[in-house]
């Protein structure tokens, strides 16, 4: 892992990101891109408020944002990690692909917004259209990782052969880290098959995989996401894994069947890797 890409806001979640950013940094020497997105319209600064504001006062905004980011680069990284940082005028969504097209990180790590619900984690955001379009896998964080780590982590899938590419990438990230690496498929009333279907379905799937350190589970819940993000609480996972379409990000995953009551002290950071 060369390069991580991180678009921060200066927001709560955006600093989690940044947390997670550079204890991957430290453990793979990556350099890591700091990335703030301003949009507004052609001579227009928007601070938030729905004010407009004079050129004078642009460039004024546009120091104080360079200021903050040169104190989470003090804060936040010590010498041994590169940190580089950009901002640019663009739809955030927008940008971020942009930029990441630009300089080719391998990673893009994400700080999300909104309620504790998992399917705010990453869906209707800018954060969910960039996993949904982004050839690169994204880390989301949506709580703060006071001591994260990577040794325990959930490949959740199908494990159906247009898994591969996704799980290939996801077995090359683990590698790095030396992971254990838990295999799961969840069990639903609705869509259910028996432990053996789906030991021996995973085994096949492992064929063309030179891999050591994993385990194999089945896991019954009342909705895949739930049973993900259970299994992941039991076994303190401190990753979760997912393979997604670009079409339609991780409703396809989950059959649009999100939970609306899951915790937020059950939520794990999510890497996603593209179909």
């Amino acid at each position: 892992m060369k390069k991580i890409l991180v678009p921060i806001d200066f927001s709560k979640q955006s600093e989690y990101a940044i947390k997670l950013a550079e204890t991957i940094a430290k453990k793979t020497e990556a350099e890591v891109h700091l990335l703030h997105m301003v949009e507004l319209p052609s001579g227009v600064v928007d601070m938030g408020a729905g004010s407009n504001f004079s050129i004078p006062e642009s460039m004024m905004y546009l120091r104080m944002v360079k200021d903050k980011i040169i104190q989470i680069k003090n804060t936040f990284f010590d010498t041994t990690v590169t940190v580089h940082h950009s901002i640019r005028f663009q739809n955030p969504h927008e940008g971020i692909l942009k930029h990441s097209k630009k300089i080719e990180p391998n990673l893009i790590v994400m700080g999300s917004k909104g309620a504790s619900n998992f399917d705010e984690i990453l869906i209707g955001s800018n954060t969910e259209k960039v996993v949904r379009t982004s050839k690169i896998p994204v880390l989301v964080a949506k709580n703060n990782p006071k001591s994260f780590q990577l040794k325990e982590l959930v490949f959740a899938s199908n494990f159906k052969e247009e898994s591969k590419k996704s799980f290939a990438m996801f077995l090359d990230f683990a590698t790095k880290f030396e992971s254990n690496i838990h295999l799961l498929i969840v069990n639903t009333v609705g869509k259910f098959e028996t432990t053996h279907v789906s030991k021996e379905k995973i085994t096949n799937f492992l064929k063309e995989f030179s891999i050591s350190k994993y385990s194999i589970h089945t896991y019954n819940d009342v909705s895949i996401e739930k049973g993900i993000v259970n299994f992941a609480k039991e076994i303190n996972a401190d990753l979760i894994a997912l393979s997604t379409h670009g079409r339609s990000g991780l409703s396809h995953l989950f059959n649009g069947s999100i939970s609306k009551n899951l915790t937020k002290s059950a939520l794990r950071p999510v890497i996603t890797f593209k179909i």
